[in-house]
Parts: C-alpha cells; structure tokens; sequence
C-alpha cells in the first residue's frame, strides 16, 4: 500500500494547494487574491477507493479487472483507471457483459456502493471482489435495513437516479426483499407526500408522480404508515432536515404522535464539512466563487446550489474551462449541460479582485492547483510567482 499511496500522490498531490491550505487558504499578489476553502477535495472514502482501485492492478497484474460504473465522479480519476487497463461495467443495469465474468476475473465495488442485484451477479461468477464502498454510506445501509426489519417504509432524500440511492433502496427492501421505500429529492416532492399522509389522495396520481422512485407494488395507503427517513450521505444537509422536520410534523398531525416516524442523522461528515467550509468563506466579500469537480458529482454540485444564493459561481470541470474570465465554460444546474457564459465584470480590469475555490470531496487537488494558477495567469501573473509567494 505504501507503493500505491505513493502512485496516487504523484498523480494527485498538490504542493501548491498544500501550503496554501497551510498558509491560511488565502493568497494575494498584486491586486489579485485567491481564497480557498478550508475544507475541499478528496475525503477519506474516497482516497481509500483510489488506493484500492490502484492495488487491484498491482495484486492482480495478469487479471481482466473490472469496475461497476465509474469509482468516483471525476473524470480524471476514472480516465487514470482506464489507462490502467481496467473496464467500466454498465452500472444503470446488467448486460451481457455481467455474463462473460468468471472466477478469474476481479470486479471493484465504487465508492458509492452497488444494488444488491449486481452483488448477486458478481457473486454467481464466483469473481474476486473488491469492495471500495465507502463507510458513510454502509451506515446508511444499516439503518434501512433496520427500518425494513420494523416495517417502515424507507423515505430516502436523494436522486433516484444516483448510483448510491439505487444501491441504498436495494437495501431498504431487506434481507427478505419485503420492505419498500419512496425516493424523494425537491421540497415540493416531500410536501406532496406530506399532504398524502395527512389526507389521503389520488393512489394512482401518486404513483404516476413518484415513478421509478418506488419499491415494487408500492401503495402509498399502506407503506406511508410507518416511517423511517434516510438520504444520500452527499445530500444538503439544510434540505434533509428540513424534509425530515415536514414529514415528522404530517405524521404527528395525522396521529397525534410521531411515534411511526423514524431518523438518523446520515449525512456524510466530509459532505457536511465541506459546506460549512463553504458557508465560512462567504462570510467575507469574493467577487466570483469557483467550484471544481465532476459535472455528475452531488456533492460538488449542492457547493455550487449554496454559492449561487450569494454571488456569481461557476460549476467547472477543470482550469481548461477557463478560457479568459470573459468565456468561462460552466455546468448550467438547470440545463443540465455544460455551457459557455458571458461575464462581463471588474475581473478584466486592473482593479483589486478577490476570487473563491472550493472543490467536492472527489475532485484531486492537482486539478484545484491547475484552476489556481489559471486564476492568476489570467490576471498576468504566472506559476512561478505563484510559487514563491
């Protein structure tokens, strides 16, 4: 592992980011300062996935290796593991490829975990496996089963989409596949079932509603008693709470009580740190916030959600989105694509600017360092003075 951690780090490290983060997280030559959040980049679950996908290849130097999906969301990362030969499985659903596996071949579990259909699957072909499942999220696991056990119904805050919210409701429907849940991701969605509990409704609208976010024969009539509530761990914690304060209170104006409704508090810490990191830095004045990472990455994309509410921030991929300040290609939220905006702002001229980076827990810090330098070479100032300062 020693030789693995030293792989990962010359591909990922950052003696730039480190000594900034050293120095207080706040540069300034000239007229220009860079800030940089206390908390960012790589968390511990996600170093542990990297170092294991790393070991796989030199524990198994001869062996097909493959990967359920991708093992983190960042594209550097991923395109690192491709170029060390290993193949990416489909992850929405099995294929012919699951078939072909054999006993020989070694099939690394992500970061976000797999559905218990697919472990089945590996499992079947008898392969070696690895699994980089982060702990966060076990725990998470842990409870939905527990609710299954119960017999509440997992209301999981999350996309119902996302790798690890698919991975997470398998196990809502526990060891004897008999329990359910209900995905849900907006406010709206969560006063809708709200309103539900509290009087009843359209079963069919609400099916219709909340489609593919269900267990199967889901019936809101029945499974919307008992309540247990759990959430993708990279979620805004603000937002879960909140869902989970709406849904106790329709239980307790149903009941009298709310003791059909249960909660923990699943939020990943490094999630949680790195919004409050995030929160801290706006404390102060910044002209433009940056946050880097995945496009698909949750966590990254709920730091972007929380700078917009308080000034421009861009959604970026890596430094070459940064063309000039005046082109910077970004990833639109709403659009769900990756546009090229138009900002026109006191950053193109000569006058004092101060500029935020902050970046999801699975962006490497070279690709933050890389964003850094461009920061300032875009305002005339190159690497090396970024160095010695």
């Amino acid at each position: 592992m020693e030789d693995v951690q030293a792989e990962v780090e010359k591909h990922y490290r950052s003696p730039i980011v480190e000594k900034l983060r050293k120095g207080g997280g706040s540069l300034t030559i000239g007229t220009t300062t860079l800030r940089l959040a206390q908390q960012f980049g790589f968390c511990y679950g996600v170093e542990r996935a990297i170092d294991l996908a790393y070991a796989s290849r030199r524990v198994f130097p001869e062996n097909r290796i493959f990967l359920i999906g991708e093992i983190i969301h960042n594209p550097e990362v991923n395109r690192q593991l491709e170029d060390m030969g290993i193949v990416s499985l489909p992850w929405k659903k099995m294929d012919d490829q699951y078939d072909t596996l054999t006993e020989e071949d070694v099939v690394l579990v992500p970061a976000f975990g797999a559905p218990t259909s697919f472990m089945d699957k590996i499992g079947e072909a008898g392969c070696y496996v690895i699994d980089t499942t982060c702990g966060d999220v076990m725990k998470v696991w842990r409870r939905v089963r527990n609710y299954a056990k119960t017999g509440a119904t997992s209301i999981i805050h999350g996309k119902k989409g996302h790798e690890e919210t698919r991975a997470t409701a398998s196990r809502a429907e526990g060891d004897d596949g008999k329990g359910h849940y209900l995905v849900i991701l907006t406010l709206d969605e969560a006063d809708y079932v709200c309103d539900y509990i509290r009087n009843g409704g359209d079963k069919s609208a609400f099916l219709e509603k909340f489609a593919k976010a269900t267990s199967d024969n889901f019936d809101p009539d029945l499974h919307l008693i008992d309540i247990g509530v759990a959430n993708q761990t990279t979620m805004l914690k603000s937002e879960t709470e909140e869902i989970q304060r709406r849904i106790s209170d329709a239980i307790t104006q149903r009941d009298g009580s709310n003791e059909r409704f249960q909660v923990f508090d699943t939020i990943c810490g490094a999630t949680q740190e790195r919004q409050d990191a995030l929160f801290e830095m706006l404390r102060n004045p910044l002209d433009v916030l940056l946050v880097v990472g995945g496009y698909n990455s949750s966590n990254t994309t709920h730091l972007v959600e929380i700078g917009q509410e308080e000034l421009p921030t861009f959604f970026i991929q890596d430094a070459g989105c940064l063309a000039s300040f005046e082109k910077i290609a970004n990833y639109d939220l709403e659009a769900r694509q990756e546009i090229e905006t138009d900002y026109p702002s006191k950053l193109f001229d000569e006058g004092q600017v101060i500029v935020g980076v902050t970046a999801g827990a699975s962006c490497p810090a070279n690709l933050i360092e890389a964003t850094i330098l461009r920061v300032f070479e875009l305002r005339g100032i190159n690497a090396s003075e970024v160095a010695a300062a």
